[in-house]
């Protein structure tokens, strides 16, 4: 399976895809990365915070940007080089995340690609950043 070579890629170029942030989702993220912080898994707890409530772990909304990256822009055989991230608002059980990636900039010598990275609930931004990508090139 292979996904886009640096070849079809231009700027501007953009995928998304919407995930929901369910409780199972969160309690199987904690489970896998070990972050069993308790605003994410125990609800009496998280109502003493300022978020009132349970929320996902913001790097779950991280893995969202990098199933874009790694499943369809430009997919398969991708390697992430470099990713920041700016939490802006928390995800909340149920949320319907969309993650969104677009082409910045295209590195012709070196096949790499630089995305703006986008998380968004309701049209909200909750994730933004930007990612640089090795990307492979069309054999000869």
């Amino acid at each position: 399976m292979q996904g886009l070579y640096f070849e079809d890629l231009s700027e501007g170029q953009s995928a998304e895809h919407t995930r929901v942030a369910s409780a199972a989702v969160i309690e199987a993220f904690a489970e896998l990365s070990g972050d069993v912080n308790p605003l994410h898994l125990d609800e009496a707890y998280a109502k003493t915070t300022p978020f009132g409530g349970r929320i996902a772990h913001g790097m779950l909304a991280a893995a969202y940007i990098s199933a874009v990256v790694g499943t369809q822009l430009p997919g398969p055989g991708v390697v992430y080089l470099k990713q920041s991230l700016t939490f802006r608002r928390p995800v909340r059980l149920g949320d319907s995340v969309t993650a969104r990636v677009t082409i910045k900039t295209l590195n012709a010598s070196r096949a790499h690609a630089t995305l703006a990275t986008v998380c968004e609930v309701n049209g909200k931004v909750v994730v933004d950043g930007e990612a640089l990508i090795m990307v492979p090139r069309r054999p000869a």
